[in-house]
């Protein structure tokens, strides 16, 4: 009797699984499946980047000389005009004193060409003029005594000596006078020594100058690679500055991003070294070639605000650039798609009445791990997410919680740190 019931039992027992079995079958598995529902979605790129300046120059010497004196540290900053490094000048000074001397002594010679000498010409003139008004009547005199015989031939030629004489001294005497004018041969010639003696004057200065090397611009030392005592010779390198102005981040970018950035774009900036110190910059330029070997392309940021005082030259920062943004929009994770996207068109797998259902979706805005959804959905509608589920299978939903961005640590927003608000991040780490 007690092996009749216990063989009831096991055979109610195989009938009751059977039945929830057959129960379960008509329901189908149990799938992942989200709720569409609206969210903000952000797209943002992060690579690396380095801090430059707008300019660096290097200074060197462009005399050979001996350094006397450096005035600059690297990373001191200098006004432009300021002394950078002296060299020794007392030879050049030397020269330079002597060259103001010679001027002064041109100098000096063509003022008393223009006036004692020209006083002396006019006055030998003068009296040139006089002699030879004497001769000349004396000479009359004689030539009349000679002709009433009273002076022999030999006197009037001798009066005509002392005439000739006195008209050779008158010549010279005009002679000097128009060499001692303005256009003469004497001050053209004075004038000439003083010019010549003035450009001498002037490059010695200029010599003497060139031993003091000044900052061209403000700027920053970068760079020292002189020290006191040193012989310099040009061509060579002392000082490297960077050029005070606007600090730029540049950025080396896989050219598969180049159609998401555009000037003016919104970025986030921050240093390893200082995490806690986020800055704002962004896009300012976009290179117009691509580097080939790389396969990338050159973006550079412009600060939104003053540079952080951290901020070294050359220095490496992570920089993350909003490309786009929805502040509303359908939103999707990428593993909801079935099969291959073509161009802006995907399949979903909805529930519908207990089954899976294809829809075909058009798509918006992508993200790494997150996708808009423009048309073929509507809010509430139910979505499979996981398992291996065909079109018409029948299966049972149990919901999960999604949200846009929560795979991709690190994303969001620009500014906002790990975790935004909504959007992943498509991350480019070259560089790094």
């Amino acid at each position: 009797m007690n092996k009749r019931w216990l063989a009831l039992a096991l055979g109610a027992t195989v009938l009751v699984v059977a039945a929830a079995v057959g129960v379960m079958a008509l329901r189908g598995p149990q799938v992942d499946a989200l709720v569409v529902q609206s969210a903000p979605l952000v797209r943002t790129l992060q690579f690396s980047a380095r801090v430059a300046t707008l300019s660096r120059v290097d200074v060197g010497s462009s005399i050979t000389g001996r350094v006397a004196q450096v005035r600059v540290q690297e990373g001191a900053q200098v006004r432009q005009g300021d002394v950078l490094v002296q060299l020794e000048s007392d030879e050049l000074r030397a020269a330079l004193a002597q060259a103001v001397a010679s001027e002064r002594q041109a100098q000096a010679r063509l003022t008393g060409l223009r006036s004692s000498g020209r006083s002396a010409a006019q006055a030998a003139r003068a009296q040139a003029d006089a002699t030879l008004q004497a001769a000349s009547a004396s000479l009359a005199r004689v030539q009349q005594l000679v002709a009433e015989g009273f002076y022999s031939p030999a006197q009037l030629d001798e009066a005509r000596r002392v005439v000739d004489v006195a008209r050779a001294q008158q010549l010279s005497a005009q002679a000097q006078m128009q060499a001692n004018a303005d256009a003469g041969t004497d001050v053209v010639q004075a004038q000439a020594q003083l010019a010549l003696s003035q450009a001498a004057t002037v490059a010695a200065q200029a010599r003497l100058a060139q031993t003091d090397l000044l900052a061209p611009a403000d700027a920053r030392v970068l760079v020292r690679a002189v020290e006191p005592g040193q012989i310099v010779q040009p061509g060579k390198a002392l000082l490297s500055l960077a050029l005070a102005g606007p600090t730029q981040l540049v950025a080396q970018v896989d050219e598969r991003f180049l159609d998401q950035l555009q000037p003016g774009q919104m970025a986030s900036v921050v240093a390893d070294a200082f995490a806690g110190q986020r800055f704002a910059a962004r896009v300012l330029s976009i290179a117009p070639s691509v580097d080939a070997q790389r396969g990338a392309i050159e973006v550079k940021f412009a600060q939104e605000q003053q540079a952080p005082a951290y901020l070294r030259e050359d220095m490496t920062l992570s920089v993350e650039v909003e490309t786009a943004r929805r502040e509303r929009a359908l939103v999707l994770p990428q593993a909801a798609l079935r099969g291959t996207v073509v161009g802006d068109t995907g399949t979903v797998l909805v529930l519908q009445d207990g089954r899976a259902q294809a829809r075909s979706v058009r798509l918006g805005l992508r993200t790494l791990d997150a996708v808009e959804v423009l048309d073929g959905l509507k809010e509430g509608d139910t979505v499979l997410r996981g398992g291996v589920v065909q079109a018409g299978d029948r299966v049972r939903a149990r919901t999960v919680a999604w949200t846009a961005g929560a795979v991709a640590p690190g994303a969001g927003t620009p500014g906002k740190g790990p975790g935004g608000d909504a959007g992943s991040a498509l991350t480019n780490a070259m560089g790094r």
